[in-house]
């Protein structure tokens, strides 16, 4: 994991705050002080100081759900001054990693965790991700395809945003998908996809014409939003707690049989 990353998941501070207190010395590896923020730093092994304090990782973690607005962006600070999720946050949970992100207009559940390496699984998986979707226009024969069979895009700009450096995107075959309204005006339909790309959804939707006008995940694998007010939070119940744990143990499994 990159230094400032690794600083930013275990600690109060922002990934630039990170980047600062690295470019001025105040960060230590092993004993030695380190200067390139992309130093790559091995969890487990290396002893990370920030201004003589230890950077510790836990092996017990929490995990939050929010009920993420619009209007809200999924970064610890911006330079322009726009909302975040952690202007609305209370203060305890200012180190907490989100798991994936929603963007500025997108609403829902959004996952946060004191630990890297659940954030890092989570996000890396295949686990289920629904969301209810209204866009302009009807749903056509060629969507459906596009959702039953996949979709792979050389252009996938439409939809993105006007400074992504993302050109290209290959969309796996949605898990389903169930259509409640079809008409002229606009559409609703709820959808299920094992992918959390860049604007995969509204690049998705773009490729047809078809801009979307609403979307709001409600579901994260076995996590449900259920009626959590918009900008509130909630710790995960008992069995949510168990089916993590459970995915977790199998996480690492695979990485042990990997490193044989």
């Amino acid at each position: 994991m990159r230094l400032n990353k690794y600083i930013a998941h275990h600690s109060s501070y922002s990934r630039r705050e990170a980047d600062k207190a690295i470019q001025d010395g105040y960060v230590r590896i092993n004993g030695e002080i380190v200067d390139n923020p992309a130093t790559q730093v091995v969890e487990g092994e290396d002893i990370v100081y920030v201004s003589g304090k230890q950077i510790t990782t836990r092996d017990k973690y929490t995990v939050i759900v929010y009920n993420k607005p619009k209007g809200e962006l999924v970064t610890k600070s911006d330079p322009r001054g726009r909302k975040t999720i952690y202007d609305s946050l209370e203060k305890k949970y200012k180190h907490f990693v989100p798991i994936g992100r929603l963007d500025f207009a997108t609403e829902g559940l959004l996952l946060l965790t004191d630990a890297s390496k659940v954030a890092s699984a989570l996000m890396n998986s295949n686990l289920e991700r629904v969301y209810k979707v209204k866009i302009k226009g009807p749903i056509t024969k060629e969507m459906e395809d596009a959702m039953m069979n996949g979709l792979e895009l050389s252009d996938a700009t439409a939809g993105g945003h006007s400074h992504s450096k993302i050109t290209s995107m290959t969309f796996s075959p949605f898990i389903g998908y169930k259509i409640h309204k079809s008409e002229q005006n606009y559409s609703v339909l709820k959808i299920a996809i094992a992918e959390g790309q860049n604007r995969e959804i509204r690049r998705f939707f773009a490729h047809f014409g078809a801009e979307v006008a609403d979307l709001k995940r409600v579901s994260f694998a076995e996590i449900e939003l259920n009626n959590l007010p918009t900008g509130k939070v909630r710790f995960l119940s008992r069995s949510e707690y168990s089916a993590l744990y459970t995915f977790m143990k199998e996480v690492k499994k695979k990485e042990k049989e990997r490193a044989k």
